[in-house]
């Protein structure tokens, strides 16, 4: 899986297919601030399984794909699907390279300083991972779920525990995502951080022992865990939300964009109340994570 992520690079995907650098260049020039753009030039990442990956074919799948392209149909405008590194999006979205993100984006207080967002279309909690043979497996964490946002003593004491027992551990993150912020945030200090450009490359440096906990969302960890690969890993401690990890993912527009947030959004509620977006859900991640 590696290999194909090295080599998408920062392709250009469309729905009729690929587009040269001719092409990539005469779409440059972003749309009118209050209109809803077609063909819709969607930026994602193409590595961040089951939310948006390529296929063995080279195609850009997902759950996200699927939702777009749903989005788009309900939209009456032709999505075009651009390939781009995490950790350049906003600032290629806010330079008018596309008109959206969807690459299992949160909504966050930081994050919306920058840009917009649609409503939320699904939400996880971030939970760690660990070889079954790690001792961290067997601990008693007292709380299955830590909300940042209205600590418990409860949830304290887990978080103080965990912290304790990290003390030392080599722990990966992708970089630039809302798990490195928490990371840093809360175990900054007692964990020797490694961060990684995508999640693929932490998954395989954790197989390789060069690091002994991952920190990602559920969703994401699901899909390694159920490959071969993963089948001798675990979540261990409680799941981690609310805080800094916001209010779900969204679609990432530049601010003022109007029409385009409107549109986004009376699609993704049509979208929710047809149960449309409930079923792409447990198709792709085995259990619904829409938002209501």
């Amino acid at each position: 899986m590696k290999s194909w992520i090295a080599a998408l690079g920062l392709a250009c995907v469309t729905l009729l297919g690929g587009c040269g650098k001719d092409d990539a260049a005469k779409q440059a020039a972003p749309a009118a601030a209050d209109s809803v753009p077609n063909p819709l030039r969607v930026a994602t990442e193409g590595a961040y399984p089951p939310y948006n990956m390529v296929d063995a074919s080279g195609n850009l799948v997902g759950f996200e794909i699927d939702m777009m392209k749903d989005i788009c149909r309900r939209m009456k405008v032709e999505c075009q699907f651009v390939a781009t590194a995490w950790d350049g999006m906003i600032p290629a979205l806010q330079a008018g390279r596309f008109d959206v993100v969807v690459a299992g984006m949160s909504i966050t207080e930081e994050r919306l300083q920058a840009v917009d967002f649609s409503d939320g279309y699904t939400t996880t909690p971030a939970y760690l991972v660990s070889a079954n043979s790690n001792p961290l497996q067997k601990e008693d964490y007292g709380v299955p779920k830590v909300d940042l946002s209205n600590m418990s003593p409860e949830s304290q004491a887990a978080l103080d525990k965990l912290r304790g027992l990290l003390k030392g551990k080599v722990m990966g993150v992708q970089t630039a995502t809302i798990h490195a912020n928490f990371a840093e945030k809360y175990l900054g200090d007692v964990v020797d951080l490694r961060r990684y450009d995508t999640q693929e490359q932490l998954a395989l440096d954790m197989q390789s022992g060069r690091i002994e906990v991952g920190l990602a969302d559920a969703v994401t960890w699901n899909a390694f865990l159920q490959r071969p690969e993963g089948r001798d890993y675990s979540f261990f401690g409680p799941g981690f939300d609310g805080g800094l990890f916001g209010r779900g993912q969204g679609v990432a527009l530049v601010k003022g964009r109007t029409a385009l947030k409107t549109a986004l959004n009376s699609a993704i509620k049509e979208m929710k109340a047809d149960g449309t977006m409930k079923t792409m859900s447990v198709q792709w991640f085995g259990f619904d994570t829409s938002m209501p």
